[in-house]
């Protein structure tokens, strides 16, 4: 099937982004969220980022004209009802999706494919609320969805073909480059990046290093771009702890298990930079 409208639920930073995404790639999008002082931050940011890429000389003011011509925002779940497809960025909460994924199901065309941005929950539990289970799907896209190039498809035992090469293609024309994973608890990139950061933060805890050290060590040592204390504040503590936690609870081995301080810094209301205070302090960095 041919995707031209596009719906994204939820304005947050990753939904936003991938609204914005699909808005510069020629998509009719709409972003729906909860309240209007959500919806206008989302909105907002979206706008902010073409700004900014306008005054960096990276696109044309005909070109942030095009891209907010085919993008807008609602609180009405009812103008989905022409979307092909829908992406889910909503908060990880398994049942909140399940329910979100019921009423699309009840909204959107017999043939409209239904996406979960989710980074680690298992995605045909909410295909199991709809009625079009071999056309749901995960598409993970990763944070900043409009710079980083990876995309996960990932197949429930109910996918299609069909879905899946809909969604390869339409990754594809986003500029990004798809892999396909099962759906097993964290995917390919979580399964093997969440107990790397875990590692990093019980080194931490048992005061085998400072957080400056760790950080320095992986950058220098590896070649990586952030350090794991800096790469934890930016993908967000309280998003980590909740990919940990349904990995470990596939796959018990202690390796997957959340340490007690990321348990005691997201019960403390440090979430990263989604809010300045994480690992290191905004102020700081």
């Amino acid at each position: 099937m041919a995707i031209k409208k596009v719906g994204v639920v939820g304005g947050g930073l990753m939904g936003s982004g991938i609204a914005q995404i699909s808005a510069q790639s020629g998509y009719d999008t709409i972003m729906l969220e909860v309240n209007q002082e959500l919806l206008d931050k989302g909105v907002d940011r979206v706008h902010g980022a073409w700004s900014m890429l306008h005054g960096k000389g990276k696109i044309t003011e005909e070109q942030v004209g095009e891209y907010r011509g085919r993008f807008r925002g609602t609180l009405d779940l009812a103008e989905f009802a022409d979307r092909d497809l829908v992406i889910e960025a909503i908060i990880e909460n398994l049942d909140q999706k399940r329910s979100l994924f019921e009423r699309l199901d009840a909204t959107v065309q017999p043939d409209a494919l239904l996406v979960s941005n989710t980074s680690s929950l298992p995605i045909i539990e909410m295909a199991a609320v709809t009625k079009r289970q071999g056309r749901v799907a995960g598409l993970h896209f990763f944070n900043p969805a409009p710079v980083m190039k990876l995309v996960e498809i990932v197949r429930t035992i109910s996918t299609t073909d069909e879905t899946v090469e809909t969604l390869r293609d339409f990754a594809r024309s986003l500029g990004k480059t798809p892999i396909v994973a099962k759906d097993t608890a964290g995917f390919v990139v979580n399964f093997l990046l969440i107990p790397y950061m875990l590692s990093a933060i019980r080194m931490y805890e048992h005061g085998l290093a400072s957080r400056e050290d760790i950080d320095t060590g992986m950058k220098l040592g590896c070649g990586y771009p952030m350090g794991p204390f800096e790469l934890l504040d930016y993908v967000g503590l309280d998003t980590t702890l909740y990919a940990a936690e349904a990995i470990y609870a596939e796959y018990p081995d202690p390796t997957y298990a959340p340490p007690t301080l990321l348990r005691r810094m997201v019960q403390s209301g440090r979430y990263g930079k989604k809010n300045g205070r994480g690992f290191y302090n905004l102020d700081e960095r």
